[in-house]
């Protein structure tokens, strides 16, 4: 589970609990001009999630860390994909984040708003 808020310069995406461990990331840092939106497509969430390194999966558990899929460098932290949303970034160090979040519909306003 992420937790996101805003600062005047940045979202902060901060990885909650044992999710930490799974990751291997406590939180990251994006500037807001690099967020280009926020969305929700559960089929683009399943199929081959790309090589991880770091990270977990457990088949139908868990999908947690960094994944290389394609040439781009993805973050997931998600186990419950109703509650994911996808974050596409542009110069940035990973080209999308698939977080699992508390209530989809308040993350993608406060993204997208």
């Amino acid at each position: 589970m992420v937790t996101i808020t805003k600062t005047d310069a940045y979202y902060n995406f901060e990885v909650k609990g044992l999710h930490k461990l799974w990751s291997f990331r406590n939180e990251l840092n994006i500037p807001l001009e690099n967020i280009v939106r926020a969305y929700q497509d559960v089929s683009e969430m399943n199929g081959w999630k790309g090589w991880r390194a770091p990270g977990t999966h457990v088949p139908f558990i868990i999908t947690a860390g960094t994944y290389h899929l394609d040439g781009d460098k993805i973050f997931w932290d998600v186990v419950n994909k109703k509650n994911a949303i996808i974050i596409e970034l542009k110069d940035e160090n990973y080209h999308k984040l698939i977080v699992e979040v508390d209530n989809p519909t308040e993350a993608m306003a406060l993204i997208n708003g």
